[in-house]
């Protein structure tokens, strides 16, 4: 009764908040803004003599000036699609809040394909367009918008809509682009947290890989979530523990689940609920597999390891937003198979290993890279025995891709 009596206060919340006179003194307030801005405009001539003209297209000036405003429709529409972007940024995340109907809705992003995007609408999803004039240009993004955006639609009451607007992210978890390495695609936006999926065997579970998922949700303001899967598979339940227990002293949650057997599922459940968690892994760990077995509705592909590489074969080829339990939503990305670390400076990499920059401030160098130097204490400590070698281990791979 907790969660109804949550959601119905929720939605009168977002309703009052968009009322008419809201509305009005907002539109109000981008009206003046977009009229400060403006040029001032130059002092009309006073002096024309059209007889003294033989051709008319001698007249050398700028036609700065109509006498009739040229689509008045498209900028009254801008104008309260502006009015509404700043409002709708104190609005917390939802899956859809009605605007008044000659406004347009507030939708969320679940699926982007080849230009196009389908938004849920409250109870429904609409096929989008995007507007011409959105681009990507100076975010540093290649895409406009991804799975996870919350947007400004109309519809154009033939069964399509177009997406007139993002709203500003609160998150996002991107990657350089493929061909465009210096900027990056969003993969999923507006998540809470990052399930990290790896497996114990069939693939073998790859420490770099995880930690550089654990370096992308701290930058990302992300919550990790460390789960293992093929626990199955596992000769010995507690050499996988002692593996993992680097992770679990420096406080990063793990859960060890079987798909297959069903084995740490309900913790798995628990951990979803109410959230929007954005899951990656390699392809073959059992990503789509887990969220079937934690929710038994979901059409999801699954697949089988290769046997020739040991990798998984790609069952999950689009990102997808997909609702998980009353209130929480998963999004199943496809396998990753390099996670980069854009634009993250080799001097920085240590401060995302705790464990390691503990150790640090008793270097003999400043500016020690823990790698070679003499009297490096972050090497002592390895030795020691007071640092995981795997740690150390990763945190050198990883420095050397930088």
């Amino acid at each position: 009764m907790a969660d109804k009596s949550h959601d119905k206060h929720w939605q009168r919340s977002i309703k009052m908040s968009f009322e008419k006179e809201p509305e009005r003194r907002q539109i109000q307030k981008v009206k003046k803004q977009l009229k400060h801005n403006r040029q001032p405009k130059p002092t009309r001539r006073k002096d024309w003599q059209p007889a003294d003209l033989a051709d008319p297209d001698e007249l050398d000036f700028e036609q700065i000036e109509r006498v009739m405003p040229r689509g008045e429709r498209e900028r009254r529409r801008t104008i309260k699609v502006m009015a509404l972007t700043e409002a709708a940024e104190a609005e917390p995340n939802g899956t859809g809040s009605p605007l008044p109907p000659e406004t347009g809705q507030r939708g969320v992003v679940i699926k982007v394909s080849s230009g196009l995007c389908r938004v849920a609408l409250g109870g429904r999803t609409l096929m989008c367009g995007l507007r011409g004039s959105l681009s990507a240009e100076e975010t540093g993004f290649t895409n406009v918008v991804a799975v996870g955006d919350n947007v400004l639609v109309f519809e154009d009451g033939v069964g399509w809509g177009i997406v007139e607007a993002v709203l500003p992210r609160r998150s996002a978890l991107a990657r350089p682009d493929v061909f465009r390495s210096h900027l990056q695609q969003v993969i999923v936006a507006n998540a809470d947290q990052l399930l990290i999926v790896a497996a114990w065997r069939n693939p073998p579970l790859w420490p770099e890989l995880l930690d550089r998922y654990l370096i992308a949700a701290a930058r990302n303001k992300l919550k990790p979530l460390i789960c293992v899967n093929k626990i199955d598979l596992a000769e010995d339940v507690a050499a996988c523990e002692a593996a993992l227990q680097p992770y679990q002293a420096l406080g990063y949650p793990v859960l060890l689940t079987s798909a297959l057997t069903g084995y740490g599922i309900e913790a798995l459940r628990d951990s979803l609920q109410g959230r929007v968690t954005a899951l990656a892994g390699l392809s073959g760990v059992g990503k789509s597999s887990l969220l079937a077995a934690a929710q038994p509705g979901l059409q999801l592909r699954t697949g089988a390891v290769s046997e020739s590489s040991g990798e998984g074969r790609h069952t999950t080829t689009q990102v997808a937003m997909l609702p998980f339990g009353e209130r929480g939503f998963v999004v199943d990305t496809p396998g990753i198979r390099e996670f980069g670390l854009s634009s993250l400076a080799k001097n920085e990499l240590i401060h995302f290993y705790p464990d390691l920059a503990a150790f640090a401030p008793a270097c003999r160098f400043a500016d020690c890279t823990h790698r070679h130097e003499p009297n490096c204490a972050v090497k002592a400590a390895v030795v020691a025995g007071s640092v995981s070698t795997t740690r150390y281990d990763s945190y050198q791979k990883i420095y050397e891709t930088l």
